[in-house]
């Protein structure tokens, strides 16, 4: 057995710097008239906390699951029946194909910034294309807008913490580690999001460049999509979070299941000055290594926009861009292509059936 390496961690906050902490987000006046009833509130909070109350709500785990006594989240094993059902859905040759449309970017007009994206007009050009009469039928199209983040109430895409690291059988598919009530890390949107990636026949993702990256919300969750690449999806086998058996487990021979593999893929990614090649790229790579298809040259675009031209007219910019905005279009069409063969049986690629001689 290895060594379970202790002491980074902070002390939990102790009984007044908890109460600092908690009524920083009631720092209106207008909650000035209730601050006996907060007072209440925090008071049970703090007991939440300090009990470490994460799931407060569990079930006997039941048949099927390593351990069926084991106290297992209702709010997980909901998430978990929703992708089930959503598999189910993905696989059944008698519903239309789906692709999610996802817009990578921060801005939207629904706050700070004052003015929509211009990955967002670009996600309305292809959810057109899309919809549009062609040879493989009008798709069903979703879209998932990560801006929301940045404009939505209390709507969170919690970080990835890193259980993969410690052993992939720690990392739950579903994550488990959120929603955390104890230290009121609720409301996570990916609860939502997974269903979404697993109902899907192809994905196009649609991003600007921030500083040669991912922009924050893409990032954050691409980063908890990790548990789709090997993820362990009874936590009962690892008793919830217990380290030493999911360590236990990896080094016994673990399978590193592909939860996502076999979707189609398309990336667009534009620019202003630098990094369109790289953050092209590395979406690429990370879509291929999940087990995503590819779906050809013209399905991977990048490109830049008002080169060196004023933030202020970008938008004019993309509008004489008549070129790019077809090449957007391309995109669509490629995947949309590519899942109608997909599901017909017709693609294959020249390693299928290949044993991977290093599956992780």
């Amino acid at each position: 057995m290895t060594t379970i390496h202790k002491g980074q961690a902070p002390a939990k906050l102790d009984r007044n710097a908890f109460r600092l902490q908690f009524h920083r987000a009631f720092a209106d006046p207008a909650y000035g008239h209730i601050a006996e009833a907060l007072a209440q509130v925090e008071q049970v909070a703090w007991q939440a906390y300090d009990a470490g109350h994460k799931a407060p709500h569990t079930h006997p785990a039941g048949p099927g699951y390593a351990d069926p006594t084991y106290a297992l989240s209702d709010e997980w094993r909901a998430t978990r029946d929703r992708l089930l059902q959503a598999e189910q859905r993905q696989k059944d040759p008698a519903t239309p194909s789906r692709i999610l449309l996802i817009n990578g970017s921060a801005r939207n007009d629904g706050t700070c910034p004052g003015e929509m994206s211009k990955s967002w007009r670009m996600v309305q050009w292809l959810r057109q294309t899309l919809q549009a009469p062609s040879p493989h039928g009008a798709q069903d199209v979703r879209v998932l807008d990560l801006s929301r983040l940045t404009s939505d109430y209390d709507q969170h895409i919690h970080p990835c913490k890193g259980c993969v690291s410690t052993a992939m059988p720690l990392c739950h598919w579903p994550c488990s580690c959120y929603p955390n009530h104890a230290t009121r890390q609720v409301n996570d949107w990916m609860a939502q999001i997974y269903e979404e990636w697993v109902a899907a026949h192809g994905v196009i993702i649609v991003t600007p460049v921030y500083w040669y990256q991912a922009p924050s919300p893409l990032k954050l969750m691409i980063d908890r999509l990790v548990c789709a690449d090997g993820g362990n999806p009874d936590p009962t086998s690892t008793q919830g979070k217990k380290a030493e058996l999911a360590k236990e487990m990896e080094l016994t021979g673990w399978p590193y299941p592909k939860h996502l593999a076999g979707r189609a893929y398309g990336v667009i990614v534009h620019g202003d000055v630098a990094g369109i090649e790289s953050l092209r790229r590395n979406l690429s790579d990370w879509l291929s290594w999940m087990g995503l298809v590819p779906c050809g040259v013209q399905a991977e675009l990048d490109r830049y926009v008002g080169y060196y031209q004023s933030y202020a007219q970008s938008h004019e910019e993309l509008d004489r861009a008549t070129a790019f905005q077809q090449e957007v279009r391309n995109v669509g069409r490629a995947v949309a292509a590519t899942v109608a063969r997909m599901r017909a049986g017709q693609h294959h690629q020249g390693d299928e059936g290949l044993a991977r001689p290093r599956p992780k």
